[in-house]
């Protein structure tokens, strides 16, 4: 507990710092700095009563939470809503004190995504930047690796989370299509669990390519990461083969490591001549709670903080985005754990370790230029960034990580 502690007082200099960013002022309630440092509290006070499954005294904060963090309030108390439903779903699920463990959770992590969160992951999709900027840096850099070349295959690791329309590959085609020798054949081959959505993505990017005169060819390979063979993907002689993961690979990395290596070891045998991965930029898989707790209160106060500053208070995209989507990642951060806990997401450096691990070797991204180019034509509001890190690009909000984008070869 005094690790744990120790954590926490590490990581509430940096989330009283978000939550100034956050709460500058005086908002439309006439709530302003105080009462966001006092939610604060209460929530690290929530989240340690949870941890030592103290239940009496953390029913008792919740009860206090749930009138303070507000759906429609400031942006904290909104991303303060879902830590509150991520805290009274483990305090559900803790054993009470003197045993050991947790009541395993009634959730199916493999279902397919419901009809709200499709829409959410949509509308994360067109009103946020930072899938957009994932997609941005991997077609560009996608786009660098099969220059000159006739055949191309693409190996999509999830398809951006079933992301309707396939939208990065439109951008891809297009590109391809326009240049003055287009290749003779893109295979694009994706895998996951949802075969249907992924058909009904092939046919629209198979009709799409035939009106630009492209020559596309989809495939599916119906496997889960961890069960993914090599032999389960074709690759053709003289074909040029990337691999593409966005926002996928986290949610493989467990307790063992054995799950990620595997994958890893598989992609390797493929021996792509290009691994883009993009990944959240934060540490949400540590081995205490509350510092957990406070690393991911630090990352999602910054994105509803950029949600504030994009969108009405009472915009219904904006509420929808961060009930059914984000809220979703927080629940699965704060209240699960063991297999049922996906939401691993780590740090570029902790990315760069396991990728050398698995003898993957570092391409450098050097195109900051273009992706401060990028970003200012998107038409976004002030307060993002763009920086280069040790051959990686960063996509951030105030100086706060968000998504990191890399390149690998074998």
């Amino acid at each position: 507990m005094y690790n744990q502690r120790y954590l926490v007082a590490e990581a509430v200099e940096e989330a009283v710092a978000a939550i100034s960013n956050v709460e500058d002022g005086v908002g439309a309630e006439g709530e302003g700095n105080g009462d966001g440092m006092k939610l604060l509290q209460q929530l690290i006070s929530c989240a340690e009563a949870v941890a030592c499954r103290d239940k009496s005294h953390a029913s008792y904060l919740l009860s206090e939470l749930r009138a303070n963090a507000l759906v429609f309030g400031t942006s904290f108390q909104r991303v303060a809503s879902c830590f509150v439903q991520g805290l009274a779903d483990r305090l559900a699920m803790v054993q009470p004190l003197g045993t050991v463990g947790f009541v395993v959770p009634r959730m199916n992590v493999t279902d397919a995504l419901s009809d709200k969160k499709e829409e959410a992951l949509r509308l994360v999709y067109e009103n946020l930047p930072y899938f957009q900027f994932g997609h941005f840096v991997a077609n560009a850099s996608i786009l660098e690796a099969f220059e000159g070349e006739s055949l191309v295959h693409v190996v999509d690791l999830g398809m951006s989370l079933g992301l309707p329309h396939g939208y990065q590959w439109h951008g891809l085609i297009h590109s391809l299509a326009n240049r003055s020798s287009p290749p003779s054949r893109l295979r694009i081959t994706g895998v996951g669990l949802c075969a249907d959505k992924f058909r009904a993505i092939g046919d629209e990017l198979e009709a799409y390519a035939q009106t630009l005169g492209l020559n596309l060819d989809f495939s599916i390979v119906e496997s889960t990461l961890e069960n993914l063979n090599p032999k389960d993907v074709v690759v053709y002689p003289g074909e040029v083969l990337v691999v593409n993961s966005i926002f996928k690979l986290h949610s493989v990395v467990k307790e063992s490591r054995g799950a990620l290596n595997s994958v890893l070891q598989t992609i390797h045998v493929l021996s792509p001549k290009l691994m883009v991965l993009v990944e959240q930029d934060s540490s949400h898989n540590g081995p205490f709670f509350l510092g957990r707790f406070m690393e991911a209160l630090h990352y999602y106060s910054a994105i509803f903080d950029s949600l504030d500053a994009m969108l009405p208070k009472y915009d219904t995209r904006r509420a929808k985005m961060e009930q059914f989507y984000f809220a979703d990642e927080i629940k699965n951060i704060v209240s699960c754990e063991g297999l049922a806990r996906v939401e691993r997401h780590e740090r570029v450096d902790q990315w760069r370790r396991r990728m050398s691990r698995a003898g993957f070797q570092p391409y450098p991204l050097k195109m900051l230029s273009q992706a401060k180019q990028w970003l200012n034509n998107i038409n976004t509001c002030e307060g993002f960034t763009t920086v280069e890190e040790k051959g990686c690009l960063v996509l951030g909000w105030k100086s706060k990580p968000i998504v990191a984008a890399s390149c690998w070869k074998c």
